[in-house]
């Protein structure tokens, strides 16, 4: 009998571990293929004129990379490092209906927004942003800790010449001559895995979940609870 109840038991948790995998794989599915709402790209160049409907449809793909950061870190707290990124993520939401569908569908919950920010001595806010860091960099098969390039996200600012967009560079060496030729502040894709802003590295790789079981917080980004 003992050895009966073990089995079924190893028989449940496999079960609970395939459905949650087969769950994550879905919501992955859905985030990467959804359509967004009619006239949201004509809302978000009303912010920002100067868009091409290709551009439009470039924040759109960085906004998806934005969703399944937080799907994929097990829904902790991320933080947003895109301006024109969160603009049209505001656009979403005000699309009600639709978005709380896309959230049940995608999270099985409700996805809160706040701003975008950069690093800075926000400990909460740094965690976020090294989170997002590392699942977008992930998704494009970048080495977070040595970054080459820069991930989608983490680029539409300046790629698109955003008016008091985030600017960010993978090399660290150029931080300094771009700020200075710019006159704009240029932030570095190897601080994320450095301990020197904030005096410590919170976020940065700390979570493998991706079934969306975990809790978010507060602070600028996006997550939590109600």
């Amino acid at each position: 009998m003992p050895a009966l109840i073990a089995a079924c038991l190893v028989s449940l948790i496999v079960i609970a571990l395939l459905w949650q995998r087969q769950l994550a794989l879905r919501r992955d599915a859905y985030i990467r293929s959804f359509t967004l709402p009619v006239g949201l790209f004509d809302s978000l160049r009303k912010r920002h004129p100067s868009l091409t409907l290709k551009e439009c449809q470039l924040v759109a793909h960085g906004l998806r990379q934005f969703f399944l950061a937080y799907l994929k870190s097990g829904r902790q707290f991320v933080s947003m490092p895109s301006q024109v990124t969160d603009d049209l993520w505001h656009e979403f939401i005000l699309h009600t209906r639709a978005y709380q569908t896309f959230c049940e569908r995608a999270f099985g919950r409700f996805f809160h927004h706040t701003p975008a920010v950069v690093l800075s001595d926000g400990k909460q806010s740094n965690a976020g942003l090294r989170r997002c860091w590392w699942y977008a960099c992930r998704d494009e098969n970048i080495d977070p800790r040595s970054p080459t390039r820069l991930p989608l996200l983490f680029a539409l600012d300046g790629k698109l010449a955003i008016a008091g967009g985030f600017l960010y560079v993978a090399n660290c060496d150029t931080v300094r001559q771009l700020g200075v030729s710019s006159g704009s502040v240029v932030h570095c894709g190897g601080d994320f895995s450095s301990a020197s802003v904030d005096g410590g590295t919170d976020g940065f790789g700390d979570s493998s979940s991706s079934d969306g079981g975990g809790d978010g917080g507060g602070g600028c980004g996006g997550g939590g609870g109600d």
